[in-house]
C-alpha cells in the first residue's frame, strides 16, 4: 500500500487497491459489497469470482493508461482470470513487482498500519504517521485500522501466503515479467522501485 501510494504520487499512475475496492463496495453498500461483508461475517474468504469482478469493473473504469494493481491476483486461478479479462481488451500485463521483506518487519508494520479508505492512503504510526493524529492528511478524515491487523489474523494470511500466493512467482517468472526487491522499509526499496519505474516509463 505504501509503496502503490508513493507510485501514485510520483508517476501519476491510477492504483487499484483490491483492499481498498472491496472496503469500499462493503460500506457502499453495493451488490458485490454485501456479499463480501456475508463471507467477512462469518470468517471466510471472499470468493475468487467476486473479487475478480470487483476488479473487472474497475479497470472499465479506467482510459486506457498505464494502471497499477495493489493485492490482486493473489492465486493462480486470479491471474488465469486477469489474463482472461485483458486478453478480451486488447490489453497485456507487462511487470509484476515482489516486495521480499522479513516477516517480522512486515508484521510490526500491519499491526501500525492505519488507512484512508476513500483514496486510499496508507499511513504507519512509525514510518508514515499521519500530521494529526488518526485523521488524513489530505482530506482529515478518519483513518481506518483494518480489525484483522492483529498478530493472530497476520499468521493466518501468513500461512496463506506460502500456501496459496507464493506460487504466484513462479507463474510470473516463467512469463518474464517478474522483478522482485528487498528491503527492509519502504524507505530503502522505494529508491530501487523508483529507478525501475523510471526506465520502464521511458
Amino acid at each position: 500500500g505504501t509503496q502503490s501510494s508513493r507510485i501514485r504520487e510520483h508517476f501519476g499512475i491510477t492504483t487499484i487497491s483490491s483492499g481498498d475496492v472491496l472496503r469500499r463496495n462493503i460500506a457502499q453498500g453495493t451488490d458485490a459489497g454485501l456479499l463480501a461483508q456475508r463471507a467477512v461475517a462469518n470468517g471466510e474468504l471472499v470468493t475468487d469470482e467476486l473479487i475478480v469482478e470487483l476488479i473487472r469493473n474497475e479497470l472499465a473504469t479506467l482510459p486506457r493508461s498505464n494502471w497499477l494493481l495493489d493485492g490482486f491476483p493473489r492465486n493462480i486461478a486470479q491471474a488465469q482470470a486477469l489474463d482472461a479479462m485483458l486478453e478480451s481488451t486488447n490489453q497485456s500485463l507487462n511487470a509484476v513487482v515482489n516486495l521480499v521483506v522479513p516477516e517480522d518487519v512486515i508484521l510490526h508494520r500491519i499491526v501500525e498500519r492505519y488507512v484512508h479508505v476513500p483514496s486510499g492512503r496508507v499511513y504507519n504510526l512509525t514510518y508514515n504517521p499521519p500530521s494529526v493524529a488518526g485523521r488524513d492528511d489530505v482530506t482529515g478524515e478518519p483513518l481506518e485500522h483494518r480489525p484483522d491487523d492483529n498478530p493472530e489474523s497476520f499468521r493466518r494470511r501468513l500461512q496463506q501466503y506460502h500456501e496459496v500466493t507464493e506460487p504466484l512467482l513462479d507463474y510470473y517468472r516463467r512469463t518474464g515479467i517478474l522483478t522482485s526487491f528487498a528491503g527492509t522499509t519502504s524507505d530503502v526499496i522505494f529508491p530501487m522501485l523508483h529507478a525501475y519505474m523510471d526506465a520502464r516509463l521511458d
